[in-house]
């Protein structure tokens, strides 16, 4: 539901809101800011090459309700995924299941991730079970839609995760996602006049090659100072690649960076405002991707009913505005329903999801 407490705030003062500063100092020591720095550092790639586009925004009901600003939010269990760091300040215990579909791309160059998700997190571990299929569609440059075969590519890729968590001084937290993963890449094309969801369903269609194992994690960090939260992603570290000879795919390096401020914290309203920036391009059917999300939450009638909205703009390559919204409905106090969708221009990002979560 909402944010769980890391420390114990005073009442609201308006005074107070000028001391953020001087109290990020006092909660994370210099030892923690520069451990959180060089990690940084030491994981920061280049722009990435020829990669498959399965972006951090393909899972998390909540995270994407909140147009995908959700790493230093990230307070359920789908922090095995956007956050394995955050799940030391997340509830008792936290079981969900989701299922998201996104669709992406212009006519001429398309992609869609479809995803399911089921997680069990306690603050301090996690177990989860991904299965993710992105496909992607496009005409080979220089050649006319009309005329032409489009190339298509799925990649059909499930990981069982086991997440891990460390505090390493009071309000900072690190953890990971250790992923065994097994993935097929399937390769085809369809008619030059099957362009956008009509290529993307040819994709789908293509059989199924064999399987390749692979072993992959993701790190997250977490920073707390009352309503203050700084959040830090790393996803795909060693670069997994499926698929044989010209096939071959690869799943790039992501690097995200997180920051949220919750009004409750500092006795206002239950209100989260939050904020992502990628540090690293990713490629992507469309061309390039490096997003900048906000987000907001607000929860009525106590914990009875979440409502939350977003944007996502793309910094480089295609200009791309997706408006986000979402709502949580508690059914009893720890069953809720959840659901998202995301729409952007004509020809932009397109998604919905559902999901069901148990929360203690």
């Amino acid at each position: 539901m909402a944010l769980r407490r890391e420390f114990t705030a005073p009442p609201l003062d308006s005074w107070r809101l000028l001391t953020i500063i001087p109290m990020l100092r006092r909660r994370f020591p210099a030892r923690a800011l520069g451990f959180v720095l060089a990690f940084l550092w030491l994981t920061l790639p280049g722009t990435a090459g020829s990669a498959f586009a399965q972006i951090t925004e393909s899972v998390g009901v909540r995270a994407l309700g909140m147009g995908g600003a959700f790493v230093a939010v990230a307070d359920d269990s789908s922090a095995v995924w956007w956050n394995p760091g955050a799940l030391a300040a997340g509830p008792v215990v936290d079981v969900s299941f989701s299922r998201l579909v996104v669709d992406g791309g212009t006519g001429l160059a398309a992609g869609r991730d479809r995803t399911t998700l089921v997680a069990l997190t306690i603050p301090v571990f996690g177990i989860s079970y991904a299965k993710v299929r992105t496909t992607e569609a496009g005409v080979p440059a220089g050649v006319g839609p009309l005329t032409s075969r489009v190339t298509v590519r799925s990649l059909d890729a499930s990981q069982l995760g086991i997440t891990l968590v460390q505090t390493v001084t009071t309000g900072v937290h690190v953890g990971t996602t250790l992923k065994a993963m097994s993935g097929a890449v399937r390769t085809g094309s369809a008619d030059g006049l099957a362009i956008g969801d009509a290529a993307l369903d040819a994709g789908e269609g293509l059989e199924v090659g064999d399987g390749q194992r692979r072993f992959d994690l993701d790190v997250g960090a977490l920073a707390v100072a009352g309503p203050v939260r700084l959040g830090l992603l790393v996803r795909n570290l060693t670069t997994p690649e499926f698929g044989e000879g010209a096939a071959v795919v690869e799943l790039p390096r992501q690097v995200r960076l997180g920051f949220a401020f919750s009004a409750g914290e500092i006795g206002g309203p239950p209100l989260v405002v939050s904020m992502d920036v990628d540090a690293t391009r990713v490629a992507a059917a469309d061309g390039e991707r490096r997003g900048v999300a906000f987000g907001a939450e607000h929860w009525l009638f106590g914990t009875r009913v979440g409502v939350r909205g977003g944007l996502r703009l793309n910094t480089v390559g295609r200009e791309e505005r997706v408006v986000a919204g979402g709502v949580s409905v508690a059914l009893t106090s720890s069953l809720l329903v959840e659901t998202y969708g995301t729409r952007g221009r004509e020809d932009d990002d397109r998604g919905w999801g559902l999901g069901g979560r148990l929360s203690f």
